[in-house]
Protein backbone atom coordinates (compact mmCIF):
# COMPACT_ATOMS: atom_id res chain seq x y z
CA UNK A 1 0.00 0.00 0.00
CA UNK A 2 1.18 3.41 -0.93
CA UNK A 3 2.24 5.39 2.13
CA UNK A 4 0.16 8.66 2.79
CA UNK A 5 2.78 9.83 5.47
CA UNK A 6 4.92 12.49 3.00
CA UNK A 7 1.70 13.86 1.40
CA UNK A 8 0.21 14.04 4.97
CA UNK A 9 3.80 15.81 6.22
CA UNK A 10 3.56 18.29 2.90
CA UNK A 11 -0.22 19.21 3.64
CA UNK A 12 1.09 20.30 7.17
CA UNK A 13 4.17 22.72 5.93
CA UNK A 14 2.00 23.89 3.45
CA UNK A 15 -0.79 24.81 6.35
CA UNK A 16 1.94 26.08 8.53
CA UNK A 17 3.19 28.48 5.69
CA UNK A 18 -0.16 29.99 4.88
CA UNK A 19 -0.99 30.28 8.70
CA UNK A 20 2.47 32.39 8.78
CA UNK A 21 1.29 34.82 6.40
CA UNK A 22 -2.28 35.47 8.61
CA UNK A 23 -2.15 37.70 10.98
CA UNK A 24 -4.41 37.55 13.71
CA UNK A 25 -5.50 40.62 15.73
CA UNK A 26 -7.50 41.28 18.53
CA UNK A 27 -8.76 44.55 20.27
CA UNK A 28 -6.62 46.84 22.89
CA UNK A 29 -8.36 49.25 24.97
CA UNK A 30 -7.23 51.80 27.50
CA UNK A 31 -9.39 54.64 28.71
CA UNK A 32 -7.74 57.05 31.07
CA UNK A 33 -9.76 59.96 32.04
CA UNK A 34 -7.94 60.97 35.90
CA UNK A 35 -7.33 64.08 34.53
CA UNK A 36 -7.45 64.56 30.83
CA UNK A 37 -10.04 62.14 28.79
CA UNK A 38 -7.95 59.77 26.74
CA UNK A 39 -9.32 56.65 24.88
CA UNK A 40 -7.06 54.64 22.97
CA UNK A 41 -8.70 51.56 20.67
CA UNK A 42 -6.54 49.56 18.51
CA UNK A 43 -5.66 46.38 16.87
CA UNK A 44 -2.98 43.68 18.53
CA UNK A 45 -1.25 41.41 16.30
CA UNK A 46 -0.94 38.12 18.16
CA UNK A 47 1.93 36.06 17.94
CA UNK A 48 5.73 36.47 18.44
CA UNK A 49 6.77 36.89 14.56
CA UNK A 50 8.68 39.94 13.50
CA UNK A 51 6.27 41.15 11.85
CA UNK A 52 3.88 41.06 14.56
CA UNK A 53 6.16 42.95 16.65
CA UNK A 54 6.88 45.32 13.66
CA UNK A 55 3.26 46.39 13.27
CA UNK A 56 2.35 46.35 17.11
CA UNK A 57 5.32 48.69 17.69
CA UNK A 58 4.36 51.36 14.88
CA UNK A 59 1.09 51.21 15.98
CA UNK A 60 2.10 52.43 19.53
CA UNK A 61 5.37 54.24 18.76
CA UNK A 62 2.96 56.69 15.94
CA UNK A 63 0.66 57.22 18.85
CA UNK A 64 2.83 57.80 22.00
CA UNK A 65 4.03 60.37 19.18
CA UNK A 66 1.21 62.20 18.97
CA UNK A 67 0.77 62.24 22.35
CA UNK A 68 3.55 64.31 23.07
CA UNK A 69 4.57 67.60 21.76
CA UNK A 70 7.91 67.37 20.71
CA UNK A 71 8.36 68.92 17.14
CA UNK A 72 9.94 65.86 14.87
CA UNK A 73 8.89 62.21 15.71
CA UNK A 74 10.81 60.01 17.81
CA UNK A 75 11.56 56.15 16.89
CA UNK A 76 11.14 55.11 20.63
CA UNK A 77 8.48 56.87 22.31
CA UNK A 78 6.86 54.25 25.41
CA UNK A 79 3.12 54.94 24.86
CA UNK A 80 2.39 54.19 28.41
CA UNK A 81 4.89 57.39 29.23
CA UNK A 82 3.59 59.16 26.48
CA UNK A 83 0.09 59.14 28.05
CA UNK A 84 1.63 60.08 31.89
CA UNK A 85 3.01 63.04 29.72
CA UNK A 86 0.28 64.09 28.27
CA UNK A 87 -1.58 63.86 31.44
CA UNK A 88 1.08 65.85 33.18
CA UNK A 89 0.89 68.56 30.57
CA UNK A 90 -2.73 68.87 31.44
CA UNK A 91 -2.58 69.41 35.02
CA UNK A 92 0.08 71.92 34.22
CA UNK A 93 -2.29 73.61 32.39
CA UNK A 94 -4.91 73.67 34.76
CA UNK A 95 -2.25 75.26 37.23
CA UNK A 96 -1.99 77.98 35.28
CA UNK A 97 -5.25 78.59 33.91
CA UNK A 98 -7.62 77.00 36.79
CA UNK A 99 -10.31 78.81 35.75
CA UNK A 100 -10.61 77.16 32.81
CA UNK A 101 -13.26 74.42 31.66
CA UNK A 102 -11.53 72.93 29.30
CA UNK A 103 -10.71 69.05 29.74
CA UNK A 104 -7.96 67.65 26.70
CA UNK A 105 -8.90 65.12 25.10
CA UNK A 106 -6.96 62.69 23.12
CA UNK A 107 -9.21 59.78 21.44
CA UNK A 108 -7.15 57.14 18.90
CA UNK A 109 -9.63 54.58 16.63
CA UNK A 110 -6.92 52.39 14.75
CA UNK A 111 -7.91 49.34 12.48
CA UNK A 112 -7.58 46.73 9.63
CA UNK A 113 -9.05 48.05 6.77
CA UNK A 114 -7.11 45.22 4.38
CA UNK A 115 -5.14 42.10 4.50
CA UNK A 116 -3.73 39.95 2.43
CA UNK A 117 -0.55 37.76 2.10
CA UNK A 118 1.39 40.68 0.75
CA UNK A 119 -0.48 43.34 1.99
CA UNK A 120 -1.79 44.67 5.34
CA UNK A 121 -3.47 48.51 5.74
CA UNK A 122 -4.09 49.97 8.72
CA UNK A 123 -5.59 53.29 9.60
CA UNK A 124 -4.90 55.00 12.81
CA UNK A 125 -7.75 58.14 13.54
CA UNK A 126 -5.88 60.26 15.93
CA UNK A 127 -8.06 63.38 17.82
CA UNK A 128 -6.38 65.74 20.10
CA UNK A 129 -7.88 68.99 21.99
CA UNK A 130 -5.92 70.65 23.89
CA UNK A 131 -7.52 74.51 23.23
CA UNK A 132 -8.17 76.29 20.66
CA UNK A 133 -11.43 77.02 17.98
CA UNK A 134 -11.78 73.27 18.06
CA UNK A 135 -9.86 70.35 18.15
CA UNK A 136 -7.82 68.00 15.33
CA UNK A 137 -8.10 65.40 13.97
CA UNK A 138 -5.44 63.24 11.35
CA UNK A 139 -6.10 59.62 9.76
CA UNK A 140 -2.65 57.86 9.36
CA UNK A 141 -2.58 54.77 6.89
CA UNK A 142 0.25 52.09 7.11
CA UNK A 143 0.75 49.51 4.90
CA UNK A 144 3.00 46.74 5.55
CA UNK A 145 4.57 44.07 3.35
CA UNK A 146 4.64 39.77 4.18
CA UNK A 147 7.93 40.86 6.82
CA UNK A 148 6.31 43.69 8.27
CA UNK A 149 8.30 46.20 6.20
CA UNK A 150 6.28 49.54 6.43
CA UNK A 151 5.71 50.05 2.87
CA UNK A 152 6.18 53.64 0.82
CA UNK A 153 3.84 55.03 -1.87
CA UNK A 154 6.58 53.68 -4.57
CA UNK A 155 6.78 50.12 -3.08
CA UNK A 156 3.08 49.91 -3.58
CA UNK A 157 2.39 52.28 -7.22
CA UNK A 158 4.97 51.83 -10.47
CA UNK A 159 5.22 54.95 -12.31
CA UNK A 160 4.87 57.77 -10.08
CA UNK A 161 4.09 60.54 -12.67
CA UNK A 162 1.58 58.42 -14.69
CA UNK A 163 -0.17 57.34 -11.78
CA UNK A 164 -0.94 60.87 -10.12
CA UNK A 165 -2.36 61.77 -13.49
CA UNK A 166 -4.56 58.98 -13.73
CA UNK A 167 -5.32 60.34 -10.36
CA UNK A 168 -6.72 63.35 -11.19
CA UNK A 169 -10.49 63.27 -12.59
CA UNK A 170 -10.96 60.76 -9.48
CA UNK A 171 -10.18 63.68 -7.54
CA UNK A 172 -12.02 66.05 -9.35
CA UNK A 173 -15.07 63.93 -8.75
CA UNK A 174 -14.43 63.71 -5.31
CA UNK A 175 -15.00 67.08 -4.88
CA UNK A 176 -17.78 67.34 -6.89
CA UNK A 177 -19.53 64.75 -4.55
CA UNK A 178 -18.66 66.81 -1.73
CA UNK A 179 -22.28 69.12 -2.81
CA UNK A 180 -20.36 72.04 -2.80
CA UNK A 181 -19.42 74.71 -5.59
CA UNK A 182 -15.35 74.37 -5.08
CA UNK A 183 -13.41 73.68 -7.94
CA UNK A 184 -9.71 71.60 -7.77
CA UNK A 185 -8.36 75.17 -8.24
CA UNK A 186 -9.77 75.91 -4.57
CA UNK A 187 -7.55 73.01 -3.17
CA UNK A 188 -3.34 73.03 -2.60
CA UNK A 189 -2.83 76.48 -2.04
CA UNK A 190 -1.84 77.48 -5.59
CA UNK A 191 0.12 74.55 -6.00
CA UNK A 192 -0.39 72.05 -8.72
CA UNK A 193 -2.28 68.84 -7.49
CA UNK A 194 -0.08 65.71 -6.01
CA UNK A 195 -1.08 62.51 -4.37
CA UNK A 196 -1.66 62.78 -0.88
CA UNK A 197 0.23 61.88 2.17
CA UNK A 198 -1.91 58.65 2.44
CA UNK A 199 -2.53 56.10 0.35
CA UNK A 200 -3.79 52.51 1.51
CA UNK A 201 -5.72 49.51 0.23
CA UNK A 202 -9.08 48.84 1.18
CA UNK A 203 -11.30 45.92 0.06
CA UNK A 204 -12.56 47.99 -2.98
CA UNK A 205 -9.12 49.19 -4.44
CA UNK A 206 -6.46 51.96 -3.50
CA UNK A 207 -7.87 54.65 -0.79
CA UNK A 208 -6.46 58.06 -0.80
CA UNK A 209 -6.70 59.87 1.77
CA UNK A 210 -6.34 63.24 2.18
CA UNK A 211 -6.36 64.99 6.05
CA UNK A 212 -7.37 68.30 6.78
CA UNK A 213 -5.00 71.16 6.30
CA UNK A 214 -3.16 69.23 3.96
CA UNK A 215 -4.41 70.68 0.37
CA UNK A 216 -7.32 73.13 2.22
CA UNK A 217 -9.05 74.86 5.10
CA UNK A 218 -10.05 73.33 8.08
CA UNK A 219 -13.97 74.26 7.14
CA UNK A 220 -12.84 72.27 3.11
CA UNK A 221 -12.23 69.13 5.60
CA UNK A 222 -10.80 65.79 4.53
CA UNK A 223 -11.28 64.25 1.06
CA UNK A 224 -11.18 60.93 0.56
CA UNK A 225 -12.05 58.60 -2.41
CA UNK A 226 -11.46 54.89 -3.41
CA UNK A 227 -10.24 53.59 -6.70
CA UNK A 228 -11.49 50.50 -7.89
CA UNK A 229 -9.02 47.51 -8.08
CA UNK A 230 -10.16 46.87 -11.42
CA UNK A 231 -9.25 50.52 -12.18
CA UNK A 232 -5.72 51.13 -10.77
CA UNK A 233 -4.42 47.20 -11.20
CA UNK A 234 -1.93 47.94 -13.88
CA UNK A 235 0.01 50.78 -11.77
CA UNK A 236 0.24 48.16 -8.33
CA UNK A 237 3.16 46.51 -8.05
CA UNK A 238 0.83 43.72 -6.14
CA UNK A 239 -1.72 41.25 -7.21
Amino acid sequence: MRPFFPALILSIILFSCNEEHVLVFSDKSETYNDNANIEINFPYAEGKSARAKTINYIIENHIANMLTFSKEPEDSLDLSQAVTEFDNEYKRFKEDIAESALVWEAIFDAEVIYQSQEVITLAINGYLNTGGAHGNMNITLYNFDESGKVLEVDDIIKDHDAFTNFVKPYFETAIREKDNDEQISDYFFGDPFHLPANIGINEDGVLMLYNVYEIGSYAQGLTEFTIPFEDVEKFLRFH
